[in-house]
């Protein structure tokens, strides 16, 4: 189970940080992607990380802005978000998965998916 939180309203500029946390003890195998839907839009990638950290990957509209992290430790992984923009507006889903990498930014290839949280970027 994935249980997002730190969603809100926040000014455009702003740095929130997401958390997902998961519950069992397997989740150091999994890799991690986050995603978002914006209304009236398809869910879309945003970050994935891999299941020891050791890689990330982001979509283009928010490299250099968002960093996806991961503490094993803590069954956690996270979405800094710097700079927000207004279209950045949307839920944020943190899921679960072992996709290939050619995969890695498929809805598809996640098993498990949080319940969403929303960010609201004003400008």
């Amino acid at each position: 189970q994935l249980q997002a939180s730190g969603g809100g309203l926040v000014q455009a500029g702003g740095s929130p940080r997401l958390s997902c946390a998961a519950s069992g003890r397997t989740f150091s195998t999994y890799g991690m992607g986050w995603f978002r839907q914006a209304p009236g839009k398809e869910r879309e990638f945003v970050a994935a990380i891999r299941r020891s950290g050791s890689r990330t990957y982001y979509a283009d509209s928010v490299k250099g802005r968002f960093t996806a992290s991961r503490d094993n430790a803590k069954n956690t992984v996270y979405l800094q978000m710097n700079s927000l923009k207004p279209e950045d507006t949307a839920v944020y889903y943190c899921a679960a998965g072992s996709p290939v990498l050619s995969a890695i930014t498929w809805p598809s290839a996640y098993v498990y998916w949080g319940q969403g949280t929303l960010v609201t970027v004003s400008s």
